[in-house]
């Protein structure tokens, strides 16, 4: 990051483009970031970056606050912006894989993942499908699912894919909390959650009983 001296020469060289000569001086920077000229010797002084100001300073100029601190420009940041996926990560919720969990609620952070690991997620997924794909991350609460998921692990859900199907993982909703398991529709209408591990017995419940929030498409395990 750039310290207080370099960032002062940064706006120093734009203001002088205005200059009928040229020369700049800290007054005229003090001036720029609505500052005391007292304010700006003391914290010339004690080095210490006037952030609030700057940052207005570069929305006015219409300036990236990035390439003002770290030297990055504005194409730098959608070069690296554009290799990245965001997903919201539920990080209190444990989706049960054995017993009941709770719901999803409101409590998450938005993490941004490398989009080739989420493009490994499907076959032959477009750019512009890609983008367009509603992805939550929560945790994996039990062993029932094992080998498949493992305890503890964070499995990616896709939104979009609610249609019960026998192939793959669900997420779902049900009386007792969120599930992960497979799902059978029988033919009486009943939904049929089978688990991975053999020593779980499947469980049957009525069609009115279970919400799918979504297909587990990823899986990354807890270091």
């Amino acid at each position: 990051m750039n310290n207080f001296n370099e960032i002062i020469e940064k706006i120093k060289d734009i203001v002088s483009t205005e200059s009928p000569n040229g020369k700049v001086f800290d007054k005229d920077v003090a001036a720029e970031l609505g500052i005391s000229q007292a304010t700006f010797a003391t914290m010339k002084k004690r080095g210490a970056v006037p952030y609030k100001e700057l940052m207005e300073f570069c929305a006015r100029r219409k300036i990236s606050i990035n390439w003002m601190f770290f030297d990055q420009s504005a194409g730098m940041l959608v070069e690296e912006t554009e290799k990245f996926f965001k997903i919201k990560y539920f990080s209190s919720v444990r989706a049960s894989a054995g017993g009941g969990a709770v719901g999803f609620g409101e409590d998450y952070e938005t993490v941004a993942i490398d989009k080739l690991l989420v493009k490994s997620f499907y076959k032959n997924i477009s750019n512009e499908e890609l983008e367009r794909k509603k992805l939550e991350a929560i945790n994996v609460d039990g062993e029932s699912m094992e080998p498949t998921l493992k305890n503890g692990s964070i499995v990616f859900v896709d939104r979009d894919q609610n249609e019960i199907s026998k192939d793959g993982i669900f997420v779902v909703s049900t009386p007792g909390g969120l599930f992960i398991k497979r799902l059978n529709r029988k033919v009486d209408g009943t939904i049929e959650l089978i688990s991975d591990n053999q020593l779980y017995s499947p469980e049957v419940m009525s069609y009115q009983e279970v919400t799918v929030i979504g297909k587990v498409v990823g899986e990354v395990e807890r270091l």
